[in-house]
């Protein structure tokens, strides 16, 4: 009663927090209490509808994923060629032999692949590097998502209106993505903890390895856990006259109950990225080292680093696409809290 008294608007945000989310901790939610509908095609469908999506507007989203490799080449620069050559050159006379015949080399681009995508080629970004990073990131989330909402509305658009416009949310874009970061922390600490225990050897055997890895998969579910939501928030976001906190609640309210397809959605892209990523860049590799030994005289040429720009620039457009349709197919199912 004093609290209803002295706090009435908490009150009433907690009472409509607990209706819409009817699950409690540490107590148990029966089947026919959380059974919620979300009609999804299945993985393999739902990345063709995808894919399908962009190859209509292929020009236009070909156009933004050039513009941000531009960007990105401009103002924070690509992976080095002198890295990446001194590399090849070390796998090359310290391997004795190792590398030898075609799975030798096949062996010796996936081990440059891993370095690559690792950020093994990149140069130390300095802090206006950063900035200029994810300002960049953001602006090409935004515009791919505010391309896509016009062109499913039946819309004829161009890059150009997309650049122009889709910039708006995009500071409360970025206190979501800061909440996305901050939920990443546990999987970060079970990484850290995972280095000092290797480091240590405690991962060798016995009850000290068994709760390790009991504790590092409960911190790496959290964090699942939480970004599942957020990853949505931050489509959510993007709609006019959202504010941050509002984006958050009203993805939550949207996952509930679906928590897990959603989050296997998104498990499903990475697997697919990696996938993709291996798929164009191991050849590519095999194919930068073949030429440079006709010709020598073009070591210098960067064809890795340029591939691995080009490749992450599609990337961040497919993976803001896919996430995009995603949710429009779970707010499409609008099902009740379960």
């Amino acid at each position: 009663m004093i609290m209803n008294k002295l706090f009435p608007k908490t009150k009433k945000r907690i009472n409509s927090f607990l209706k819409r989310r009817p699950h409690r901790s540490f107590r148990r939610t029966r089947r026919r209490d959380f059974v919620r509908s979300l009609k999804l095609p299945g993985y393999f469908a739902f990345t063709n509808y995808v894919r399908k999506t962009l190859w209509i507007n292929r020009r236009t989203f070909l156009s933004l994923a050039f513009t941000y490799a531009l960007l990105t080449a401009l103002l924070v620069g690509i992976a080095s060629q002198d890295t990446y050559k001194t590399l090849t050159d070390t796998l090359r006379t310290t391997s004795g032999g190792l590398f030898v015949g075609i799975w030798g080399e096949m062996g010796k681009a996936s081990l440059l692949y891993l370095t690559a995508i690792t950020g093994g080629l990149s140069q130390s970004l300095t802090d206006v590097q950063q900035i200029y990073a994810g300002i960049i990131t953001l602006l090409t989330w935004l515009t791919s998502i505010w391309l896509l909402r016009n062109i499913l509305a039946g819309h004829k658009v161009k890059v150009r209106d997309g650049l122009y416009s889709a910039g708006a949310p995009i500071l409360s874009t970025f206190i979501v993505a800061l909440l996305f970061i901050v939920q990443l922390l546990p999987l970060a600490l079970a990484l850290i903890a995972y280095s000092a225990a290797s480091t240590a050897g405690l991962l060798a055997g016995g009850v000290e390895s068994m709760l390790f890895w009991i504790a590092a998969s409960l911190l790496a579910v959290l964090s699942l856990y939480w970004i599942t939501s957020t990853i949505i928030a931050l489509v959510v976001v993007t709609l006019p006259g959202m504010y941050p906190y509002q984006a958050i609640k009203t993805a939550g309210d949207l996952v509930v109950g679906r928590r897990l397809r959603v989050l296997l959605r998104f498990l499903w892209l990475a697997l697919t990225v990696v996938i993709s990523w291996a798929l164009i860049m191991i050849p590519i590799i095999l194919f930068d080292a073949w030429l440079k030994g006709l010709w020598p005289s073009i070591s210098w040429l960067p064809i890795v680093p340029i591939a691995l720009l080009g490749l992450s620039a599609l990337t961040i457009v497919w993976v803001s696409s896919y996430v995009y349709l995603l949710y429009r197919k779970v707010v499409a199912d609008d099902a009740d809290p379960a």
